[in-house]
């Protein structure tokens, strides 16, 4: 996992590798933010996520997109809900897959969320899914922040990441 340090206050900025997840986003207070820039997780294909051939739906891909993006958020010590509860909405502004080979019922597919930018009011993030190392399909999504007003409005600072 690549993690980004970055002092919010000075704009300095550490990079490093690591297994461990650190969570430093407890208060307002700290200058210190960290935003997981990658993050992996494995899914078991289900029956319900299948056609009639036992292959996947082409829109459950955007199912697991979604997953990623939480599991991306969940790794790095944030969660939606936190996020809502602080009147900020992540919603889909632009989202797309491309296909290149089937999953199909019960296979362990892995998907791999990465974030390519986050700055401003937006996250752009970027999929690879793939079975035993063979890609199935990739895609991309815009994520704009908005207030519960539907507003859009810039990050919260500890989910925007410095380009590097």
């Amino acid at each position: 996992m690549q993690f980004v340090l970055a002092c919010v206050s000075c704009s300095s900025l550490i990079r490093w590798k690591t297994r461990f997840v650190v969570r430093i986003n407890d208060g307002p207070a700290l200058p210190w933010v960290i935003m997981l820039r990658q993050h992996e997780i494995e899914i078991r294909v289900r029956y319900q996520e299948t056609d009639a051939q036992g292959r996947v739906h082409h829109a459950n891909y955007f199912n697991y997109f979604e997953m990623g993006r939480i599991e991306l958020l969940r790794a790095a010590g944030l969660s939606y809900r936190e996020i809502e509860q602080q009147g900020w909405m992540l919603v889909v502004s632009n989202i797309q897959c491309r296909y290149f080979r089937p999953a199909n019922y019960d296979d362990i597919i892995t998907l791999t969320t990465t974030t390519t930018r986050a700055k401003g009011a937006r996250i752009e993030h970027a999929y690879r899914i793939t079975c035993d190392g063979e890609l199935l399909a990739e895609g991309s999504s815009q994520i704009a922040c908005v207030d519960q007003d539907g507003n859009v409005c810039r990050l919260p600072e500890q989910l925007q990441v410095i380009d590097t």
